[in-house]
């Protein structure tokens, strides 16, 4: 049954295969204090019995044959390197399993997802939504299930380099801070030891300042609301957009816009947009004291109070289509714009903002009136640097209200009364 080799009997691959069970438990020893523990119920199991501290121990291999006899003495001669060097291999043996065990429960995928619910409180609920979105789609089915201990550099750039083959380049750099975020949080965390991610941001291509396509002149934006108008379409997507051109407003609350946020009546009737909707830093979203006033003029007036007789009860100015309960699409103007011959690339909703820019300035310089550049930034949202915003909700009122008239007797001349639109829907 045994061949003599070394230090001590050892078995052979025949044995180990042929050995059956019996009345009872028995061993078959092979070196150095391993051997086969074949059991009454055939189950033949992999041991090696050692001495540590005077305390004589068994630690176990696993099952034959799915330890193999050569795997078997393979663990034995670590297990005797491990005492050697004074560790206890049954204590050694259990920490590696808690960390096997542990390393599972710190999967890239795991450790990100808590990243991202700790930074959710801090975000708008569509920026927490973009991110995540991003995350499922761009880098869990990646690098998702691999514990994060064990990313390396070249796993992380490939994920970059996926997104940069389709042209995402300002995606993938968008993602490269939420992979490298993750990392910073994991090692504060003690679920990981450095950011594989860190640096990487010089190996990524430089992604062109965005620019919106814009109408330059007041003829063409005159045009653009008449084609708008003229085109199918749902009346109150031809309100908002006429809205939109009045107020430069960003379309984010446009289309979130709720009644309570305007004032109509009085000398001076405004649209009050809550902190929480303008483009702020998380403390100044907070802060009532950032909100922004947007001045209205008559035109605009009239178009708040065409769109309270249809739109009814619902709670935003602007509803959305398949339920009333929810905004409007962050498409629909967009769509609305791309449908129309001869705009379809020279304007986007958010080009208002560029052509309400351009034209006024010019006009100022053309009057004589410098000054007013800087009442229009405010009109914009825009924060001067060396200003705070908190300044900046009531600076310059008055010229703001009669640059907003200005601009709709501009932006108007010539076209039929807001009224007509509905009146097209009705007839």
């Amino acid at each position: 049954m045994f061949l003599r080799w070394g230090y001590g009997p050892v078995l052979t691959n025949q044995t180990c295969k042929t050995a059956k069970p019996a009345d009872r438990d028995y061993k078959l020893s092979d070196s150095g204090g391993l051997y086969l523990h074949v059991m009454r119920t055939g189950a033949r199991i992999w041991r090696w019995k050692y001495r540590i501290h005077g305390k004589e121990k068994v630690l176990t291999f696993g099952r034959y044959p799915e330890v193999s006899l050569v795997s078997a003495r393979e663990k034995r001669d670590e297990a005797r390197k491990a005492k050697r060097e004074g560790l206890d291999p049954s204590v050694l043996r259990k920490q590696e399993k808690a960390a096997s065990a542990r390393a599972a429960g710190e999967t890239f995928e795991i450790i990100s997802r808590d990243w991202h619910a700790r930074q959710r409180p801090r975000w708008i609920s569509r920026h927490s939504n973009i991110v995540l979105s991003r995350l499922q789609k761009e880098v869990f089915p990646f690098v998702g299930p691999i514990p994060i201990r064990q990313v390396t550099p070249p796993m992380v750039l490939e994920v970059l380099r996926r997104m940069e083959k389709r042209g995402a380049n300002d995606i993938a750099r968008r993602v490269h801070h939420y992979i490298s975020a993750t990392f910073i949080y994991a090692i504060a965390s003690g679920s990981a030891d450095w950011n594989p991610a860190a640096d990487m941001q010089k190996a990524l291509p430089p992604v062109p300042k965005r620019k919106y396509p814009a109408l330059r002149t007041i003829e063409e934006a005159r045009e653009l609301l008449k084609a708008v108008e003229a085109a199918r379409g749902h009346p109150l997507t031809k309100l908002a957009s006429r809205l939109l051109a009045l107020t430069a407003v960003r379309s984010g609350p446009l289309r979130h816009a709720e009644w309570g946020e305007f004032q109509l009546e009085g000398p001076t009737p405004h649209w009050r947009i809550p902190a929480a909707k303008m483009k702020l830093d998380l403390e100044q979203r907070q802060q009532e004291a950032f909100d922004f006033i947007v001045p209205l003029a008559p035109a605009a007036v009239e178009i708040v109070r065409l769109v309270a007789s249809f739109s009814g009860n619902a709670p935003y100015l602007f509803p959305n289509g398949r339920s009333s309960q929810k905004p409007m699409s962050e498409n629909a103007l967009s769509v609305a714009y791309r449908r129309l011959p001869g705009f379809a690339s020279r304007h986007v909703p958010h080009g208002w903002r560029s052509t309400f820019s351009t034209i006024m300035n010019e006009l100022a310089e053309r009057q004589g009136r410098p000054g007013d550049r800087q009442v229009i930034d405010l009109m914009l949202a825009h924060q001067p640097k060396g200003i705070e915003g908190i300044y900046n909700r009531a600076a310059f009122m008055p010229r703001r209200h009669e640059l907003a008239q200005i601009w709709a007797e501009l932006l108007l001349e010539g076209l039929p009364p807001s009224s007509s639109i509905l009146d097209i829907q009705r007839h």
